[in-house]
């Protein structure tokens, strides 16, 4: 079953780009990573998704249920981390969390308190206080509360601490094992990359690629590491060749084609060294955007 269906979303402003012809489903109990720089259109998507912006063209579901005309409904199974969290200043972080818990009819309040203490967040201070990382991880506990069906998470790491990020890299996992299908956007791509089952690119408010981690990390590319005595007698001419970094006798490469057919050229090269790797998931992106 897949828990998001989207065919052909489009978003188009007056002003600026928004996104065109997107498409692309996520399985249920999924974590699914959706990653491109700042103003690619991730958000943009998200709020399709979620009914506060409408669709220009295209249609879209949640849980089977159409984005627009049934959107309360859905909403009833959604949880929402924006990459910004904006509450009311003189409320208390308490009091908005048991607000929403009532919103979501969910009566399980002790909850709250276990989750403010993994996140070290005191519940009884304003928002006003409170800093961006701890505001932001108000939000995480309004998401995950009510223990949604689906997790749709904006750049949620952003103001947390590396302590912190592991903590909610661990409550992912755990909400995860429940059951719950996570929708992970990010620019963050070792990220992506650990947490993430598979992933959609997104470039200029298109999609570019919808892959597992695995297929675009091992089956597609492979990082090549020389050590040579002459760098400037070296040619590397032959196809496949997608990238070329130079820094005194070391040479990067990154190839793109049959390993076979790299190798017999690599065997005619007068090289010190060499070595071969399966590239990140950020240098695998970095050739998308390129």
């Amino acid at each position: 079953m897949n828990v998001i269906e989207i065919k052909g979303l489009t978003k188009q402003y007056r002003k600026g780009r928004g996104i065109e012809d997107v498409s692309f489903s996520v399985r249920e109990g999924e974590i699914f990573g959706f990653i491109g720089p700042n103003g690619a259109g991730k958000s943009t998507t998200i709020r399709t998704l979620l009914n506060f912006i409408h669709p220009t063209n295209g249609i879209a579901s949640l849980f089977g249920k159409d984005i627009v005309s049934e959107s309360r409904e859905i909403r009833k199974h959604v949880g929402y981390l924006p990459s910004e969290v904006h509450y009311y200043d003189d409320m208390k972080a308490i009091d908005i969390l048991l607000y929403s818990a009532k919103f979501y009819q969910y009566k399980n309040t002790k909850r709250i308190y276990e989750l403010a203490e993994r996140l070290q967040l005191d519940l009884q201070k304003k928002i006003e206080d409170l800093s961006f990382g701890n505001r932001k991880k108000v939000g995480i506990i309004q998401a995950i509360l009510h223990e949604p069906k689906l997790l749709i998470l904006d750049e949620p790491t952003g103001g947390l601490d590396p302590l912190m990020q592991h903590i909610f890299f661990d409550l992912l996992k755990e909400e995860n094992e429940k059951g719950a299908t996570i929708f992970f956007s990010s620019h963050i791509l070792s990220e992506v990359q650990k947490m993430c089952d598979r992933v959609a690119i997104i470039k200029e408010g298109r999609l570019v690629k919808v892959e597992r981690i695995e297929t675009l990390t091992k089956n597609n590319l492979k990082k090549i590491h020389m050590l040579v005595d002459n760098p400037t007698e070296m040619k590397f001419d032959f196809e496949g060749i997608v990238d070329i970094q130079q820094t005194g006798k070391d040479i990067h490469l990154l190839f793109s084609g049959d390993v076979k057919k790299l190798m017999n050229h690599l065997y005619g090269l007068d090289f010190k060294d060499l070595t071969i790797e399966e590239p990140s998931l950020e240098e695998v992106f970095m050739h998308f955007y390129e």
